[in-house]
């Protein structure tokens, strides 16, 4: 018990860069409202970058914006105002969507 007690924090250690370098957060478009993807989504294979983000926030006329990493889980709640961008493991853009 005690070595997996001093064990953990290595694990959790090994997970925090799992997915390398994440685009950092994007302020919020205080002028936004309800999400519209068509738009950006020649968006869609470009790199998933900070600007790109704010890009596609403002291109979308959401209100903000969530960044979707490889392999991972999102909460289902839909939020009208709202962009969800995911990326794979090259930083490549491979999905926009709204809510």
């Amino acid at each position: 018990m005690r070595f997996f007690i001093l064990a953990m924090p290595l694990c959790l250690a090994a997970c925090a860069g799992a997915y390398g370098t994440e685009p950092g957060p994007v302020a919020a478009n205080e002028d936004g409202g309800e999400c519209d993807a068509g738009p950006v989504q020649y968006h869609v294979g470009h790199d998933a970058t900070n600007d790109m983000g704010a890009a596609i926030l403002a291109e979308s006329g959401a209100r903000t914006l969530r960044w979707g990493p490889p392999n991972s889980a999102w909460t289902m709640d839909y939020r009208m105002d709202r962009v969800n961008v995911r990326y794979d493991d090259e930083q490549t853009i491979t999905e926009i969507t709204c809510g």
